[in-house]
């Protein structure tokens, strides 16, 4: 029996957990791997890079999870700095760098997402920062490390809080500019309003409501200053936090089937819709929500590498399929930890449902122990059924873990009366006998009944 080839595109998450998976479960003798990434290095976390450009984390090595070589004992071939330029379907064929063609009997694309740029002048100058790769979070350490002393972060979501405290904690002046009324859009108003004092009281300097007209840049090219329709922020450097798109220029030119979302359409067994032999992980392909059953995008690690290893299960002869996502994530800015799950109230609406709000204010920890924050939990249900559509906590040091809890019942479809009763519970030490959690689910189901 010949021996099977599969080759992935993209060395990170998504891509090595398909790989990884798949050799799992067939052994090189049955299944040869091929993994093809663009860049220099593979399994890496990106999400680190904020945290290494801070100085929490040490050093860039402690990012990277594997390296080829540890690949390569497991009978994976990773071939860096290769990128792949094209992909015949119709041969089965991924076209590589310098015209080599490589075949496939299975194909995974995890190309990942791509950071979201618009069309603005001046974008591309030296001093304009992503915080994607490694590469990224070096050249910001080298500006800093050359004497920047004024940073514009631009986008207030998740990369933008975190970027805008570690490079205020780096000694730089920090602005944040938004072109949304708050930062963190994927709260309601009323938690990202808490979010945007907190942000106001370490310093940082927060403008909202201005959209990027233009980089301004001095004479050599090199960016001076932030400009919007309010005025020009002098800037040394300017990183973009403005949110992930996903990266599809491949699987699109080929021929693999584009979902709404913009991302690669794909089953729960993340199969390409239209190429079954191909499969799509990661950043790049899109999923379901799990309450409203409508395709989503959401660029998270831990989605890419569960759907990775959902691919590689496939591909290695074991049936398995992502069952959607909550949209489930946690930042921090500070001291102060946001989380959401499930259904703002934007998204309610637009889904059509009748729903209700309940919000608690408490403390996260009890009121006699040292330490004690404040915390601000809001729940969202459904009015009649009390189905729990989601949650956001925004508080002081152990609030955000509490979202689990939330996720756990909302994904199990529970009501608030039925969390209220349940053994769900966060419970940190010293943590109030009456958990801020419990207490949410208790009120709303006490609403809801009259």
């Amino acid at each position: 029996m010949s021996r099977e080839r599969l080759v992935v595109i993209g060395g990170d998450a998504a891509g090595l957990s398909a790989a990884a998976q798949a050799r799992r479960l067939r052994p090189a003798e049955d299944l040869e791997i091929v993994v093809l990434e663009q860049g220099p290095e593979v399994s890496y976390s990106a999400c680190g890079i904020p945290y290494w450009i801070g100085g929490l984390v040490s050093d860039r090595d402690r990012l990277i999870a594997r390296t080829p070589e540890q690949f390569a004992e497991k009978d994976i071939v990773v071939r860096t700095d290769t990128r792949a330029e094209g992909i015949d379907l119709a041969a089965g064929k991924v076209v590589a760098a310098g015209g080599e063609r490589l075949g496939y009997d299975n194909l995974v694309v995890a190309t990942g997402g791509r950071p979201l740029r618009p069309k603005v002048p001046g974008l591309d100058a030296d001093g304009v920062y992503g915080v994607h790769r490694l590469a990224d979070g070096a050249d910001i350490r080298a500006a800093i490390a050359a004497g920047a002393e004024r940073a514009v972060v631009l986008g207030g979501g998740y990369i933008g809080l975190e970027m805008a405290e570690v490079l205020q904690t780096r000694g730089l002046h920090v602005t944040v500019v938004l072109a949304d009324p708050l930062p963190m859009g994927q709260l309601d108003d009323d938690m990202g309003e808490r979010v945007c004092a907190a942000m106001c009281d370490m310093g940082i300097d927060v403008q909202t409501s201005q959209p990027v007209r233009e980089i301004e840049v001095d004479a050599d090219g090199v960016v001076r200053a932030v400009r919007t329709d309010a005025g020009s922020y002098p800037a040394d450097l300017v990183v973009l936090g403005l949110g992930m798109g996903p990266e599809v220029e491949l699987a699109r030119d080929a021929g693999l089937q584009i979902g709404a979302t913009g991302a690669i359409d794909v089953r729960q067994t993340q199969r390409s819709r239209s190429h079954p032999e191909v499969f799509a992980a990661g950043d790049c392909s899109q999923t379901i929500h799990r309450l409203t059953g409508e395709a989503i995008h959401v660029a998270l690690g831990t989605h890419a590498n569960k759907q990775g290893r959902v691919a590689g299960a496939v591909i290695g002869g074991r049936p398995a399929r992502f069952a959607g996502v909550l949209g489930t994530a946690m930042t921090k800015v500070g001291d102060l930890e946001v989380a959401r799950t499930g259904l703002c109230t934007t998204q309610a609406e637009d889904g059509g449902y009748d729903f209700r709000t309940e919000l608690i204010e408490s403390s996260t920890r009890a009121g006699y122990y040292p330490g004690a924050a404040p915390i601000h939990v809001k729940l969202i249900s459904e009015r009649g059924s009390g189905l729990l559509l989601g949650a956001q906590v925004v508080g002081g040091p152990g609030s955000g873990k509490r979202i689990d809890v939330f996720a756990t019942a909302i994904w199990a479809g529970m009501t608030a009366e039925e969390l209220s009763g349940s053994d769900l519970s966060y419970a940190p030490p010293f943590s109030p006998t009456y958990d801020p959690v419990v207490v949410a689910a208790r009120v709303a189901s006490r609403v809801e009944h009259g």
